[in-house]
């Protein structure tokens, strides 16, 4: 099995624990669910562009920070311009948990993406009852069908669609009902980084799609490269959660890119 095989095992089980722990009318009942979500489509093009993770550990890397703090950690996104936050909640494998979403939401102005597996209607019920704006769907574990099916489900939920493709295949995925696409520069299935093969995709996409690199931006020169190629926005973690304070690392990088 592959890791996304042993991601997906893990996470049937975990829905179907949720599902009984927590009646989706209880969901629905949350402080959050009917609150207005803020769009990623807009705050992309009035911000940095940036989507900044929380990011405890991943399957490629181990663990990455320990001891941050999710709020301070997205405070500092926030204020130093971020256009949203992503943070994972998949427990096991990254570390993540509902409660850094949760105590987020309560202080942050900008979008919120729940970085997950999104592959039952459940989960997303959990995402608008915990706060997100923005939810994750992965075209390597969903269905075309799946991924029109969530996007609608999403979207009636008032929640904005990021849809993740690494192939050429996984373009069959796209729908014109998606908000943004985001292109992993790293390979799920072997976690190989190649900048060249997410432009080589992003080309392929319809015209004015919104576009949004993934992973594997290691560097000022990453960056500059991929936004040279047209890149909407770009989803960064691991290059400032590895920081000893990732919020001064999302600052400098900040500056480093304006100069």
């Amino acid at each position: 099995m592959t890791i996304l095989d042993q991601i997906i095992t893990r996470k049937k089980q975990e829905v179907s624990y949720s599902k009984s722990a927590v009646p989706l009318e209880q969901l629905k009942d949350s402080e959050f669910f009917d609150r207005e979500t803020y769009s990623l489509k807009e705050t992309l093009k009035s911000r940095s562009g940036i989507i900044a993770e929380f990011k405890r550990k991943s399957p490629s890397k181990g663990v990455i920070s320990e001891n941050a703090d999710v709020l301070d950690v997205a405070k500092s996104y926030e204020n130093f311009g971020a256009s949203g936050i992503s943070i994972l909640t998949d427990s096991n494998f990254f570390g993540g948990n509902f409660a850094d979403v949760l105590t987020v939401r309560k202080e942050i102005d900008i979008p919120l993406l729940r970085k997950d597996f999104m592959i039952d209607e459940y989960q997303f019920y959990e995402a608008k009852s915990i706060g997100a704006d923005v939810v994750l769907l992965i075209a390597a574990c969903l269905s075309v069908s799946q991924v029109q099916e969530f996007t609608d489900l999403a979207q009636g939920l008032g929640l904005e669609v990021l849809l993740e493709i690494h192939t050429d295949d996984e373009l069959a995925h796209y729908n014109e009902n998606v908000d943004l696409v985001g292109i992993n520069n790293r390979n799920l299935k072997d976690f190989k980084v190649d900048l060249q093969h997410s432009v080589n995709l992003k080309n392929l996409l319809p015209q004015n799609t919104l576009s949004v690199a993934e992973s594997g931006i290691y560097s000022v020169e990453d960056f500059r490269f991929l936004k040279k190629k047209g890149f909407d926005g770009f989803l960064m973690g691991e290059y400032f959660m590895k920081s000893e304070n990732p919020g001064e690392a999302f600052d400098k990088f900040i500056n480093e890119i304006s100069s």
